[in-house]
């Protein structure tokens, strides 16, 4: 192969990766290893690694939304929701539990989509609805009443030393936490073959979900999106912006060209 091939290859096997600005760094290496949550918004649900370990915790400084371990310290891990429109298909064939439809599916209509597709649109779930069926019919938690997160706004992911952005576009029935679109997860952790049947474990990535409107990205974002690349690229715009809320920093992202 020639050289101007090789070199054609490596440039392709590189991603745009945003970097984490200084303010969100420092809020996450601050809390990272801390076992409890000064603002606990809900009771402890299931990581999938362990029992009653997670909580949703609120920053106070910034009315800021997370996951947070509060017992071996950390924030979350990365399961694969396949719900939505390609539903068992692709990375997620091998998902014997997925939903044709997502708990958003009629407000992401008005936007020129029959529904959210994990392998496109990067979204995340939050909230457990912890029903009988699915769940112990205990608590449940809604981030819409409790935090006046709103459907569809911009959470900002931050996983394996990037920044991404996501929206907010499934909920949980019963009480696992720490979800996300299959095409999220594939970006944060493009080496570890992540699909319906394998998520990333490691209690290490911040989920940071924003309250008011000013988080719903609306038609800025690209809905119509052919890749999760596009997708995802659309919602900097409104992420950015919320991000330099977390600690009371101006952090601001700068995109940086490496490898993801």
């Amino acid at each position: 192969m020639l050289a101007s091939q090789l070199l054609v290859l490596a440039l392709a096997s590189f991603a745009t990766a945003r970097k984490i600005p200084d303010n969100l760094k420092t809020f996450y290496n601050a809390h990272k290893k801390e076992k409890t949550c000064a603002n606990k918004l809900s009771i402890a649900y299931n990581s999938g690694q362990a029992k009653s370990d997670t909580v949703y915790c609120k920053d106070k400084a910034s009315g800021a939304v997370f996951l947070k371990d509060i017992k071996k310290g950390g924030y979350a891990d990365m399961d694969i929701d396949c719900d939505g429109a390609s539903v068992q298909q692709g990375a997620c064939s091998n998902d014997g539990t997925g939903q044709g439809i997502t708990a958003f599916q009629d407000q992401v209509k008005k936007f020129g989509i029959n529904d959210l597709d994990s392998q496109i649109h990067t979204f995340v779930v939050l909230g457990n609805d912890n029903s009988a069926s699915e769940g112990n019919g205990g608590t449940p938690f809604d981030p819409a009443q409790s935090a006046n997160i709103k459907p569809l706004s911009v959470v900002a992911v931050v996983c394996n030393n990037q920044l991404l952005y996501g929206v907010w576009g499934d909920v949980n029935g019963g009480i696992l936490t720490g979800e996300s679109s299959v095409a999220l997860a594939q970006m944060c952790f493009p080496s570890e073959g992540l699909d319906a049947n394998h998520g990333h474990e490691g209690h290490d990535v911040l989920y940071l979900a924003f309250e008011g409107e000013e988080a719903v990205v609306g038609k800025a974002a690209d809905w119509k999106a052919k890749s999760s690349k596009e997708f995802e690229k659309s919602l900097a715009a409104v992420g950015d912006k919320l991000v330099k809320k977390i600690g009371g920093a101006a952090g601001k992202s700068r995109v940086v060209r490496g490898r993801l």
